[in-house]
């Protein structure tokens, strides 16, 4: 009841804050960028709660269950991204743009910038489906008696999730998620700095972990090297990384800042930041697995902690926090394609000389509107596959779609339209057909076919035709600047 209790307050603490924050939106760049005032201790906690969603809090830790402290390796895509992130911030926000297809439309034309909007869209519908999944997850698992019998369905938890993440990201967009990620992000780090000697002590420490595992027949839950192949470090580490590296996410925090330099030094503190929750998190789910040998409960490892394992006021705080990290992680994920959606098609091709209320109104519709499609989604996922396997094909079909074209757009002048163009369009087209469609690779080698997933052919065609084709049309490119 404790649980049920403080997750209501903190749900009702963020309507408060939407309705305060609502009325403060007359523009769309309060709504879209938050005014452009965010400064670099509001954007490295806006921008760590944003990262950390879902893929991290049952996705990464979910994968700990299952292979144990193997996976501290998880966070080295996402870390050396935000590396090169921080050479790119200040570029960014010297666009004074409001989407990543807007950078690819003036870099390489309005096709490739279509292009770019399709890629976008139909990534983020998958990611926000999966934080509906994990928020019903939350909710399922709070909503249940004395005896442990749940009081609502796991689908009818998932709609409640759904219905108050769109309600919230409709309500000032974010202007009012900013200021609230900041205190998820810390609270989510000091829960995590508590609650690990906890588990390390209720665990029995090292030779408590090593005993309990080999009675669960995972003896490989204490290895820390050879439990993942070289191809499996790929599959797992490049989705992550070039997602952070292209994500709009990152790049709308960044149009949000001050100036280029705020967004440059946010960037930098990023990195540690990052490093130490994603750690923390796998660390706190291996611990927990070993006091877990129900593999049902097991699959939300974290969540189990918090309401099983931990003191009940810190599993309290903590629910709450993995509750809030999910409405940031899918506010944020939902208002990116809205934008988008709003400034690289309506206002480009439909009505350009729209009054900013109605901007405002219409970026709220469209918010509603992807919220349902992604509710569709997450109900073809639901049962589908794991969360993991989830974030990692919705990171690919981003990565590799528009990553390169992007990165290329500031660091290579040679990038031309024709490049960009089949590079976004080979990325997207190579990540559904190798995931969806795998009868069409029958003549590649099984040990090809299902070791290698869809990342690397992904990202190798994207570049290949990046890179030729760019130099294929390099002349004719010069001669239409000139």
């Amino acid at each position: 009841m404790l649980h049920l209790i403080t997750i209501t307050l903190y749900l009702f603490l963020l309507i408060g804050i939407g309705l305060k924050k609502t009325s403060k939106v007359q523009t769309q760049e309060d709504f879209a960028v938050a005014g452009r005032g965010l400064s670099p201790w509001i954007l490295v906690g806006t921008m760590l709660a944003t990262w950390i969603g879902t893929g991290s809090i049952l996705g990464n830790a979910g994968k700990a269950y299952q292979s144990g402290i193997a996976t501290v390796i998880l966070p080295l895509g996402s870390v050396l991204g935000i590396i090169l992130l921080t050479q790119i911030a200040e570029k960014a926000r010297n666009f004074n743009k409001f989407t990543v297809p807007e950078i690819i439309g003036e870099r390489y034309g309005n096709t490739a910038r279509v292009l770019a909007v399709i890629a976008l869209v139909m990534a983020y519908m998958v990611i926000v489906s999966y934080q509906y999944n994990a928020g019903g997850a939350v909710l399922y698992s709070v909503l249940q008696n004395e005896a442990g019998d749940p009081l609502i369905s796991l689908q009818l938890a998932t709609i409640v999730a759904a219905l108050f993440i769109v309600a919230y990201t409709a309500m000032a967009g974010l202007l009012s998620v900013a200021y609230t990620d900041v205190a998820n992000g810390v609270i989510i780090i000091a829960s995590f700095v508590i609650a690990l000697p906890i588990l390390y002590f209720k665990a029995g420490g090292i030779s408590g972990m090593s005993t309990s595992f080999a009675a669960m027949g995972k003896e490989s839950h204490m290895q820390l090297f050879g439990v993942f192949s070289t191809m499996d470090l790929i599959n797992f580490c490049l989705p992550p990384f070039l997602l952070v590296l292209g994500d709009a996410n990152m790049y709308q925090r960044f149009f949000a800042s001050k100036d280029g330099a705020s967004a440059k030094t946010a960037s930098r503190y990023l990195v540690p930041a990052v490093l130490v929750a994603e750690l923390m998190i796998i660390v706190g789910a291996w611990m927990s697995s070993s006091l877990i040998p129900d593999a049902a409960n097991g699959r939300h490892v974290l969540i189990y902690a918090a309401s099983d394992l931990l003191p009940p006021i810190l599993g309290a705080v903590m629910l709450t926090t993995i509750v809030g990290i999910i409405i940031s992680t899918a506010d944020s994920y939902l208002l990116v394609p809205a934008t988008t959606l709003m400034r690289d098609i309506y206002l480009k091709y439909v009505n350009p000389n729209a009054s900013e209320k109605s901007i405002v109104f219409l970026s709220r519709v469209l918010v509603l509107t992807l919220g349902f499609i992604a509710y569709l989604v997450s109900i073809g996922f639901a049962a589908s596959a794991t969360f993991f396997e989830k974030s990692l094909y919705a990171y690919t079909i981003y990565g590799a779609a528009i990553t390169p074209a992007l990165v290329a757009a500031f660091f290579w002048k040679g990038a031309t339209k024709w490049g960009a163009i089949l590079s976004i369009i080979s990325g997207t087209v190579m990540t559904l057909i190798w995931k969806e469609l795998p009868q069409l690779f029958v003549f590649l080698p099984e040990s090809i076919r299902s070791g290698t997933d869809e990342v690397l052919p992904a990202i190798t065609v994207s570049v290949f035709f990046l890179v030729v084709g760019s130099l294929l049309t390099k002349s004719s490119a010069t001669k239409e600047r000139l």
